[in-house]
């Protein structure tokens, strides 16, 4: 066989079909998952969590916004299970009919004032629907990139469908820019709805695409060798522990730092920081617009770093990346705390939209070359889902109760996200180069 692994779907033609799908799908997931994040605390604070204290009422939505997180481990036991026993294709089909089913009822969903305690009710287990449906996604759709690849341009392959997260914020972030112009009143009516209720145009287009390309080569000889693990979690957990631990280890400032600079900052800018010389605070279309071009940076960045780490290996370039995150962190808040737009700027797209995409990139190649074909579908997930809820779930809450004990200084936050950088460097650095065993 060559080196190229996917020849049974028509070569180069067959390996760009699954790119094209699995990049689709991850952007469709992302931009539902995303623009939830975004909305909680500036719109379900208020329609769905009403209280006296503005704090508390920013806390409870980034609660719901944490639950998804905690769902996601969950899906990825789940789908993972099943993408390991009867293959990837089918889990990524149903997951991305639950994360886009869940969505666009969230645009239908009545608020607090019209039907009451029902309305939180209902939005939390919408959010535990998008929750488990990204939790199998991920896994799914970096394997399918991954497995087809080449095995000496793996890093790059699987580091296209991460692309998604960047095209999924661009468009989160975006959409809600454009709402956003409308007036206060009629955004806070109908106007955030628009966003929820349009991934169903995204869902429609991903389904077609997904449901027109076949399994992966190595599942397929896992299927034909009848090797499938009997309880992939439990194989996985017993056969792969110090990885496991590693590898969430590495996802640690992953998740901080995207949720930090990407979510938490439109808060952080729109409500603790002034436009020079007057008592304005930064519009909130300025953060969302910085954070679109950050993400629109990032479609390039992520692959120029998946490709890197093809040369310098996994382990090392997800290394540098950390350390690069942990130096950058106060500088770049320093500068954003001036309230000067193109500061803003700078602060942003330089350590979010380039040095970001250090970790983000070769990420997925680095946790796939964790675990062998039986059980890596639920193995990455699993340190990917599992990880998420303190790497990312519960950043923003971190990052509001922080910034409110600063008085609305980011300081000790900066400190939160440099140990997080600084324990993701240290996992990355002890995980062994898998390109040789990929």
């Amino acid at each position: 066989m060559s080196e190229y692994s996917g020849g049974h779907t028509g070569g180069d033609r067959g390996l760009r079909r699954v790119v094209v799908a699995s990049v689709i799908g991850a952007t469709i997931e992302w931009y539902d998952f995303f623009l939830y994040g975004i909305v909680a605390g500036i719109v379900f604070n208020k329609l769905y969590f009403p209280a006296d204290d503005p704090v508390v009422s920013i806390l409870l939505a980034y609660t719901t916004f944490a639950i998804g997180f905690v769902a996601r481990p969950l899906g990825g036991v789940i789908f993972g299970h099943f993408g390991d026993k009867i293959g990837r294709k089918s889990m990524l089909v149903l997951t991305l009919m639950i994360m886009g089913v869940a969505t666009v009822l969230i645009g239908l969903l009545p608020t607090y004032e019209q039907i009451g305690i029902a309305a939180p009710i209902l939005l939390l287990l919408l959010r535990i629907a998008q929750g488990l449906g990204i939790g199998g996604e991920w896994g799914g759709a970096v394997l399918m990139a991954y497995e087809y690849a080449p095995k000496t341009k793996r890093g790059y392959y699987a580091s296209l469908p991460q692309i998604g997260l960047a095209i999924g914020l661009c468009l989160a972030s975006g959409v809600t820019a454009l709402t956003s112009q409308l007036p206060d009143d009629q955004f806070m009516a109908w106007g955030w709805r628009i966003g929820f209720i349009a991934s169903f145009v995204l869902v429609a287009v991903g389904l077609y695409i997904r449901l027109r390309i076949l399994e992966t080569p190595e599942f397929e000889k896992v299927k034909a060798t009848q090797s499938e693990a009997k309880i992939p979690i439990v194989d996985a957990i017993r056969d792969y522990p110090k990885n496991i631990l590693l590898g969430m280890g590495a996802r640690y400032i992953d998740g901080v730092f995207f949720n930090v600079f990407a979510v938490f900052s439109i808060v952080y800018l729109s409500k603790y920081v002034h436009v020079p010389g007057t008592e304005e605070f930064v519009p909130r279309t300025t953060a969302l617009w910085v954070v679109a071009i950050s993400a629109l940076v990032m479609i390039f960045s992520i692959p120029f770093f998946g490709k890197l780490s093809d040369r310098w290996g996994r382990p090392k370039t997800y290394a540098i990346g950390s350390l690069l995150l942990a130096l950058v962190t106060y500088p770049a808040f320093w500068v954003m705390s001036s309230g000067d737009p193109i500061m803003i700027g700078l602060a942003l797209i330089i350590p979010f939209g380039i040095i970001y995409a250090m970790c983000y990139g070769p990420e997925a190649a680095l946790f796939s070359d964790l675990f062998d074909a039986r059980v890596r579908y639920t193995g990455i997930s699993f340190v990917y889902q599992f990880s998420g809820i303190f790497a990312s779930g519960i950043t923003p809450i971190i990052a509001t109760y922080l910034i409110t004990a600063g008085d609305g200084s980011p300081w000790y936050l900066c400190a939160y996200v440099v140990f997080a950088a600084l324990v993701s460097m240290f996992s990355a650095m002890a995980i062994k180069d898998g390109r040789k065993n990929a």
